[in-house]
């Protein structure tokens, strides 16, 4: 008997506890505030310069000239569907027709069929099919047709 007493005594107070917990839950909520700690600045690890030279880059790359702002900084870009995108190209553009071989900067680009390969220096780029280039007044733009969409890029030469 005392051990039901027991037992249902836990129960009980068991029971009690949460039915206090849940109805005070708005007052035992836990609140984080953010703090600002000082840590003093920590030097950095020393590195030794390694000779040798850098491997140079090379692969596909659709972003190839975006990446490349010395030779052509990009100044706006479309993506969607042919009539979407095809409404963004200006007005004044005019198809450059392959093969084409053109300079920005340092950069070179070379405009083969369907795809196109960027040069600068040791680094070698290619713009996978399908792309076409155009040329509207001062600007450079790439129009390429991806699996399920299609992009437009304008470029201006040079930093802005």
């Amino acid at each position: 008997m005392i051990k039901y007493l027991a037992v249902s005594t836990v129960i009980v107070f068991g029971i009690g506890v949460v039915v206090a917990a849940w109805v005070n839950r708005d007052l035992i909520r836990i609140k984080i505030a953010s703090v600002y700690a000082r840590v003093a600045p920590k030097p950095g690890a020393s590195s030794r310069l390694r000779s040798g030279s850098i491997a140079p880059l090379s692969g596909d790359a659709p972003w190839a000239l975006s990446a490349l702002p010395e030779c052509l900084t990009q100044v706006s870009k479309s993506t969607g569907s042919t009539r979407y995108v095809l409404a963004h190209l200006p007005k004044n553009a005019v198809w450059i027709a392959p093969p084409a071989h053109l300079a920005f900067g340092d950069c070179t680009i070379a405009i083969d069929g369907r795809e196109a390969f960027v040069r600068r220096g040791d680094d070698r780029f290619r713009i996978p099919p399908s792309v076409k280039f155009y040329r509207a007044g001062g600007e450079f733009v790439m129009l390429r047709e991806a699996a399920r969409s299609v992009e437009l890029r304008v470029y201006q030469p040079g930093r802005p």
